[in-house]
């Protein structure tokens, strides 16, 4: 019997789109920092939410997480803002995100500077609810393209997931 495996697929880019978007589920999309064009242009692309894990005051932001929060709202799409550094990861914050998430309007399109952050973000909490490991979970995201150059942003994951899976199976 083979184990589930998390549905990381490639997304169909429009010329003007981000070119490193990752297309996790038919509900979810991650990808790098979208410029002010791309974020009004994402209501015509279908989506209903946008996720922004960018914490205020980092570098090469087009803008800050208020602005941004204004202008997707503007855009008829909700918008929640859940800001992961490296060093401020936890498993409450994970946790906080997974059950705000559950209540967002779907597809939603998730970000941070390069999308790692965000990528790590879902792929835990796709994990969990699929009930595999966090090993499982980095290989089949390694085997998708989406690589994590980042060791203990790795061992994060991987120990959340194992955690939040024993827990769900208990």
């Amino acid at each position: 019997m083979s184990s589930p495996r998390l549905k990381f697929v490639p997304s169909p880019h429009k010329e003007s789109d981000m070119s490193n978007r990752m297309k996790f589920n038919d509900q979810l999309i991650v990808g790098p920092q979208p410029s002010e064009n791309e974020l009004k242009e994402l209501p015509t692309e279908g989506f209903q939410s946008v996720i922004n894990f960018r914490t205020a005051g980092e570098e090469k932001q087009p803008l800050g997480p208020d602005a941004e929060g204004n202008l997707v709202r503007s855009a008829g799409l909700k918008y929640l803002h859940v800001p992961v550094s490296m060093d401020g990861m936890d498993e409450k914050k994970v946790d906080q995100f997974r059950e705000q998430y559950q209540s967002l309007p779907k597809p939603v399109f998730a970000h941070c500077k390069s999308g790692k952050r965000a990528g790590a973000m879902m792929m835990m909490h796709t994990a969990v609810e699929q009930g595999i490991s966090g090993e499982q979970a980095l290989e089949q995201a390694k085997e998708m393209g989406f690589e994590c150059d980042k060791p203990e942003l790795e061992q994060f994951v991987k120990q959340y997931v194992n955690h939040r899976t024993q827990v769900a199976a208990n």
